[in-house]
């Protein structure tokens, strides 16, 4: 039997010989590949902590020691770890573990996790609470130098180092290169520094100290500027212990025993310490070590060629992809136009207009906010900002979305990638909230595009409009239409009769995004059981398309609206305010995602659960045609 195969929870783990550990971690590694190859996941971000996440676990006692993991994707070896090997092949399907941290799905999950910069502010609250409770127990919480980017990170380490509280921050750092003499210095001063017969030292004399008020707090403060200058000199800490943390590393995140080391020294110190730690993204698979981007987010790959297992089809290209193509072309023609990524260049489409504009290309790090209000400066000076974004994650900007960018009414572009349901990564990514929050904000035009050739259309409307606009698109390969020659620009709020019955309507169906095809497929299947049905692509969320709306409502005197996207404050409940307003009362149904989170799972699993399918729009207008039907009956 394996090592992995007999641990069911920590402490099985801290039963084994420190000497069985780097066997261990070179098992997780192996069951992590093995999964993660046939059901896709974050594998360089997990194979690159493995032996972090074991020598966490073997000096701290999870759950009485909180674990907060900054993001989650980076937690599969802790959910192998803590009583989850035996469903970790369910990882990410339907009705199995999540790929984040989640509290509901096991104890050890002490934060949920899904966007960066958390880790730390959840980690101070936890050990705040554990004080008022009187209860014992470190907190730790790790965090990816990405995620230390965020303000937020640095909000919580600077009310972390005025608390003195209690709580250990591992930076998980594997971008900065540490030169060896550096790191071997580095790597003496920290064991010192950390150790126990370091810290009683320093204890002792800060206790005899504290007997000479007069004279006691002068010294103590400039022992601690001695310390720190000394450190400074041979690591990057000097920032932390400003913040008041006691600074520990670099240090080899792949060295088990000096992980264990550290880590048991910092365990008995009082106070915030920041261990920082080197490590490798997809340590372990050769494939993930050299391009640790390709392998951040996969689907189901050939562990032996790294390729992925489903062959490519010849077909429609991915939004983003259109999305890329299409903004490339505006840059080409227009000097003005600039580029903006929290992050994510590859997975929003911007790395071909980085690698030709480098100068009107910005990556502003994990930093939505940033983002939003930077682009609004460039937008004070006449440039036109595309800032491409995932739909879930521009919900962290909403204040410098209200007053940053539409209080000022500013042009700037928000291109909302993965909008609707994005399936595996489940709720933390699905973007169905964007239409609800965008549409509170005065100034701010909203489109949804029905297909590749829309979106691209959309681009150039916004990019010509005086103020802000936002363009949601989801995940995936497009609908395979054929692109206009040309770009061009839209009629603002103006939608699209995409299908006109031959017989007078029964029913006027609205839709945003590419839920049309659904509603056109609804539509012919309808017509066989003698409805019919007038098919919408209502383009504009905001503003909506007043006149033709109230116009065909009155015709067809029942109205469907359906879309990928909360039900509260969405693209429905805006159709059901202007008919009411325009006094058109007719029966209505709304299709789209009631008051819950999805969760994760196949995303067409996910719409038939929702009824956001050919089948469900069809069941939709059939019971709202029978209900009209019986009320009239009735009266």
């Amino acid at each position: 039997m394996s090592l992995l195969d007999q641990i069911y929870s920590p402490l099985d783990l801290r039963r084994l010989r420190e000497d069985q550990l780097e066997e261990l971690c070179q098992e997780i590694r192996t069951r992590i590949i093995e999964v993660v190859s046939q059901n896709g996941g974050h594998l360089a971000s997990s194979l690159g902590v493995v032996d972090l996440t074991v020598a966490l676990h073997y000096i701290f006692q999870s759950p009485v020691d909180p674990i907060i993991w900054d993001v989650g994707n980076q937690a599969y070896a802790h959910k192998l770890i803590t009583g989850r090997r035996e469903r970790f092949s369910t990882l990410r399907k339907s009705g199995g573990l999540s790929g984040f941290t989640r509290r509901a799905e096991c104890e050890h999950d002490c934060f949920g996790a899904g966007h960066a910069s958390t880790s730390i502010s959840g980690a101070l609250g936890i050990a705040e609470a554990k004080l008022l409770k009187g209860e014992k127990g470190k907190v730790v919480a790790v965090i990816g130098d990405g995620g230390m980017t965020g303000g937020l990170a640095f909000e919580a380490l600077n009310h972390a180092g005025s608390l003195e509280r209690n709580l250990v921050v591992v930076l998980n750092d594997n971008e900065m290169f540490i030169s060896p003499k550096v790191g071997a210095m580095s790597k003496w001063l920290s064991h010192k520094l950390s150790s126990s017969t370091f810290n009683m030292l320093r204890r002792r004399i800060k206790g005899a100290l504290n007997n000479y008020p007069r004279f006691g707090e002068t010294t103590l403060h400039w022992m601690r500027r001695a310390v720190e200058s000394t450190k400074a000199l041979f690591t990057p800490g000097i920032l932390f212990e400003g913040l008041n943390f006691q600074y520990v590393g670099p240090v080899d995140g792949h060295d088990i025993n000096a992980l264990l080391a550290i880590f048991q020294n910092v365990k008995s110190l009082d106070g915030p310490v920041l261990v920082h730690v080197r490590t490798k993204k997809g340590k372990g698979y050769a494939r993930a070590e050299k391009e640790p981007s390709r392998f951040h987010g996969i689907g189901p790959f050939s562990i032996k060629t790294g390729e992925p297992i489903k062959s490519v089809k010849v077909g429609p290209p991915s939004y983003t992809s259109v999305f890329s193509k299409a903004l490339l072309e505006q840059g080409d023609t227009n000097e003005k136009v600039v580029a903006i990524t929290a992050a994510m260049p590859d997975g929003t489409g911007l790395s071909a207009f980085g690698q030709k504009y480098p100068d009107r290309f910005f990556d502003v790090g994990i930093a939505e906010g940033h983002a939003v209000t930077f682009g609004a400066g460039l937008a004070c000076e006449g440039l036109r900002p595309v800032v491409a974004i995932y739909s879930t994650f521009l919900q962290r900007s909403y204040d410098m979305l209200h007053h940053d960018v539409c209080l000022q009414n500013l042009p700037v572009t928000f291109a909302l990638d993965r909008a609707g349901i994005v399936g595996d990564d489940g709720p933390t990514h699905h973007g169905l909230f964007d239409l609800s929050y965008l549409a509170t904000l005065p100034n701010m035009t909203i489109m949804a595009p029905a297909d590749e050739n829309e979106l691209v259309n959309m681009l150039q409307t916004a990019l010509s409009l005086p103020g802000p606009a936002a363009i949601r698109y989801p995940r995936g390969a497009a609908i395979g239409v054929k692109l206009d020659p040309e770009p061009g620009v839209l009629a603002l709020g103006k939608s699209r009769v995409v299908r006109t019955p031959q017989t007078k309507p029964q029913v006027l169906i609205l839709t945003v995004g590419p839920l049309l095809y659904s509603a056109l497929r609804a539509a012919e299947i309808l017509t066989e059981r003698d409805i019919s049905a007038t098919v919408v692509d209502a383009r504009f969320v905001k503003p909506l398309d007043v006149d033709l709306i109230v116009e065909l409502a009155k015709v067809a005197g029942h109205v469907l609206t359906i879309e990928e996207n909360v039900l509260a404050g969405g693209f429905g409940q805006a159709v059901a305010a202007c008919l009411q307003a325009n006094r058109v009362q007719v029966p209505m149904i709304s299709l789209g995602v009631p008051d819950q989170f999805v969760p994760h799972g196949d995303p067409v699993v996910l719409r038939r659960e929702l009824g956001l399918d050919t089948g469900g729009i069809v069941k939709a207008v059939l019971e709202l045609v029978a209900r009209s039907e019986a009320s009239e009956q009735s009266a």
